[in-house]
């Protein structure tokens, strides 16, 4: 029989599963308790949601949120980055850390729009540009076209105004200025 600490877990998890937009676990075997208090912190200031699971309670709570995918990457000792807005930011969050502290913390697998990942999607997703840097980089794309349109439609009144100033300028040359 389940105690009322387990159910209130299951719910809680069903919650965090129910609310966001990218789920990556994580093997933490062979980090210290300091590593994992610093990557906890990192994730934290970006938004992330880390938790270290109980693999069956897990698997209860993945049941009653309607997200069944959840136990295929959810075995062993597993931690779950739960990320809520940019899922961009989890993959790279994880990716910098594990990279820049030679962390033992390994990646699973990731659940995004209801779709398994692999680790190779995940690198790719942590390889991109932030969502800022992605939208600036579309309204560049977007602007170039119509800044092209704004010269093209301008060159002919800027031709013509050349033309009247150089006739207005030949004029001033040939007419005796009388003093």
């Amino acid at each position: 029989m389940p105690t009322e600490k387990k159910e209130e877990a299951v719910r809680e998890i069903q919650g965090w599963l129910k609310d966001t937009s990218i789920i990556i676990t994580t093997d933490y075997t062979g980090m210290h308790v300091g590593e994992m208090t610093n990557l906890r912190r990192v994730l934290r200031e970006r938004g992330v949601r880390y938790k270290v699971v109980k693999n069956t309670l897990t698997y209860l709570a993945a049941d009653a949120a309607g997200q069944p995918l959840v136990k295929e990457i959810v075995q062993g000792p597993t931690a779950i980055a739960f990320g809520y807005d940019d899922p961009i930011e989890p993959a790279k969050a994880l990716s910098e850390f594990i990279s820049s502290n030679r962390s033992a913390l390994e990646i699973r697998g990731a659940i995004m729009d209801g779709r398994l990942l692999t680790i190779a999607e995940i690198d790719a997703l942590a390889k991109l540009p932030s969502k800022d840097v992605l939208i600036a980089m579309l309204m560049g794309q977007l602007q170039g076209p119509i800044a092209n349109l704004a010269n093209v439609l301008n060159g002919p009144i800027s031709g013509f105004a050349r033309v009247l100033q150089q006739h207005s300028d030949n004029l001033a040359e040939q007419s005796p200025v009388e003093a």
